[in-house]
């Protein structure tokens, strides 16, 4: 499959847009594509990383890094979307240290080697990704026994939510996961 929508040129994006995707490049080593895909509408580039950064970016709650990738990355294989598994299930291995996390959680969730906590984390955010109309006051008494607030749940469900949307646009638009991405995480880092 090739992207239905070319990616930007890094010398035609404005100047905000390309001073960010600069940052990434600086700390990732490479532009992934969404930076370049998402920058064909300015407009929406900003409104997208400015909700994306204060879901997976913020500082409060307990949701780790390491959780919040993996709710990205069991969401976005119950969406069928490529690009979000591959890139996402790439952090997810960094964050968690854990090389095989990423493509169990992809495959099935249910059998992959996390806690109990993560279980219950990701059976309620399947189910507000693929049936959110049927959440209760059950679902909320599931996770505060595993010790996420209400604020910690807002934080599962909007992050679901979010990459509901993201899946929905690299999908259609045949966005393709860097080669990179592929191998992040799997084996340990040279120490230099």
């Amino acid at each position: 499959m090739t992207e239905r929508y070319p990616l930007a040129e890094m010398k035609d994006l404005p100047d905000d847009i390309r001073a960010a995707v600069l940052e990434v490049q600086e700390k990732a080593g490479f532009v992934p594509n969404v930076f370049l895909a998402l920058a064909r509408r300015p407009a929406e580039w900003r409104a997208f990383f400015a909700y994306h950064d204060a879901l997976m970016l913020k500082e409060e709650g307990s949701l780790t890094k390491g959780d919040r990738e993996m709710i990205v990355t069991a969401t976005s294989a119950a969406n069928q979307c490529l690009y979000c598994v591959v890139a996402h299930g790439a952090l997810l291995r960094i964050y968690e240290k854990k090389p095989l996390v990423a493509d169990q959680v992809a495959v099935n969730w249910r059998r992959a080697d996390i806690t109990p906590r993560q279980h219950a984390m990701l059976d309620f955010a399947m189910k507000v990704a693929a049936d959110s109309h049927a959440i209760e006051d059950a679902d909320f008494e599931a996770l505060h026994a595993h010790g996420f607030d209400d604020e910690d749940i807002w934080d599962i469900a909007a992050i679901t939510a979010f990459f509901g949307l993201s899946n929905r646009m690299a999908s259609f638009s045949g966005m393709q996961p860097n080669p990179e991405f592929y191998l992040m995480g799997r084996l340990p880092r040279d120490k230099k």
